[in-house]
């Protein structure tokens, strides 16, 4: 999808700047020029056509009819599900959570997708096929689905929406109010969208500094850990190696993708396969630049408690892990 976007960045990090493919600075700039432009498109994509969805259709019902049905957690298990089918890292889930909330779809519903996407995605899968075999992509892939079901479930039943940015609320209230005017009056396709166009851009202006500072620091910590770092320290399999693997990781950011070839050597060099897992997980699922880009949706309250979440949930299964397999 995004073939052409990693060409472009090819082109001016070693055609224009001249910087080497192996070259620390070329790696760093390299990813941050194509994380920065994907994420900027996905946002005015996905904020544009939940504008039309708003416009059109009457969100405030699935809204109403999600907060109303007993579901027993299987709108949790749909959103989840859904976050494993779509090929984003942590950062570039940001906008569809934002375009989620912005609808009207309830935060627990939100938090399961955002969750799972970067944990679980088809490229993911197919990479830990080839490199661990099915047993162990099935364990991943319904561990991390479970993950985001009940971790979303649960921050759903602490009524988080008040921790929710100052800014997010006055978006809702103002799409609500938008989409009754939109109904209300008579235009064409081509106003309305028009109408849609110029307030997703507004968003996209009001967040983009946030994108920016969130890749940078992603792309400044891609290159410079040292490998052998994690192994000396992981390889031990004492207790305590699950939770420390999560706390070095978040400091990190990467994609599945960037990530699992790394898992596989830490593997092989004896890190047991569930501490590594839970290392893959924490980065590519908490991270600093993701925490950068949530400030500007939620308070720091709730970033906290979302990761605290994520991260006991994270420690838990890493556990299980290594006594499983």
């Amino acid at each position: 999808m995004f073939d052409w976007l990693q060409n472009l960045a090819d082109w001016l990090v070693h055609g224009i700047f001249g910087l080497g493919e192996s070259s620390r600075m070329g790696i760093a700039l390299n990813f941050f020029l194509y994380d920065t432009i994907k994420i900027l498109i996905l946002l005015m994509l996905i904020t544009t056509l939940m504008g039309l969805v708003n416009a059109y259709f009457p969100v405030e019902r699935l809204r109403d009819f999600l907060n109303r049905r007993k579901l027993y957690g299987l709108e949790n298990l749909f959103a989840s599900f859904f976050g494993a089918i779509t090929p984003f890292c942590s950062c570039s889930s940001v906008p569809l959570f934002i375009g989620f909330v912005q609808g009207g779809i309830p935060l627990g519903v939100t938090f399961s997708f955002l969750i799972t996407s970067p944990l679980v995605n088809e490229i993911a899968l197919a990479m830990f096929v080839g490199l661990f075999g099915l047993k162990f992509t099935l364990i991943y892939a319904l561990s991390g689905i479970l993950l985001g079901t009940v971790g979303g479930m649960i921050l759903g039943r602490m009524n988080l929406e008040k921790y929710l940015s100052e800014w997010v609320q006055n978006l809702i209230k103002a799409k609500t109010k938008g989409s009754s005017d939109y109904q209300a009056e008579n235009i064409s396709f081509t106003q309305r969208l028009q109408l849609v166009f110029k307030e997703a851009w507004g968003i996209v202006k009001s967040i983009l500094i946030y994108v920016v500072i969130g890749i940078g620091i992603g792309a400044a910590m891609h290159r410079y850990v040292p490998e052998n770092f994690f192994q000396q320290y992981l390889g031990s399999g004492q207790w305590w190696t699950v939770p420390l693997a999560v706390i070095l990781a978040v400091p990190l950011y990467s994609n599945a993708a960037g990530i699992i070839p790394v898992i596989q050597v830490l593997v092989a060099k004896g890190v047991p396969i569930g501490t590594a897992i839970a290392f893959m997980m924490a980065t590519i699922g908490l991270s600093i630049p993701e925490g950068t880009l949530l400030k500007k949706v939620m308070t720091s309250r709730l970033i906290g408690i979302y990761f605290g979440v994520v991260t006991l949930f994270i420690i838990i299964s890493g556990f299980i892990f290594n006594l499983l397999l």
